[in-house]
């Protein structure tokens, strides 16, 4: 299987995780010229976007690890293009959240990182 089908399953296994935990999802994989957003939801009067990561073992490290700060820069940049093409404005409630998929275990981190300035 390659990588990508392997991401698929993985953001595939979290979205369900999400959904039965409540969260309303708006949409996947959201592309633009600045990057992807992996899921977007409601979550708790909360716009989220949510970063799925998924590691089958732990050679590369936690899949939770593999969110570094270079990462979140580009989310942050992402959302704000997304909220502004959604004219969402600066009184939205956002969160940025990470799903975390170590082998079989998945954890939710609520508020994983905070905003960053582009």
């Amino acid at each position: 299987m390659n990588t990508r089908a392997v991401g698929t399953d993985g953001e595939e296994m979290a979205c369900q995780y999400l959904a039965r935990n409540g969260v309303r999802i708006k949409e996947r994989n959201f592309r633009c010229k600045l990057g992807e957003i992996d899921v977007i939801g409601y979550d708790e009067g909360y716009l989220v976007f949510f970063e799925i990561k998924y590691r089958k073992n732990s050679s590369k490290g936690s899949a939770v690890e593999a969110v570094d700060y270079r990462k979140q820069k580009r989310i942050c940049k992402v959302a704000d293009y997304y909220r502004m093409i959604h004219r969402l404005g600066d009184n939205t409630a956002v969160r940025f959240d990470v799903v975390a998929i170590d082998a079989e275990e998945i954890k939710w981190f609520k508020n994983s990182f905070d905003y960053v300035v582009n």
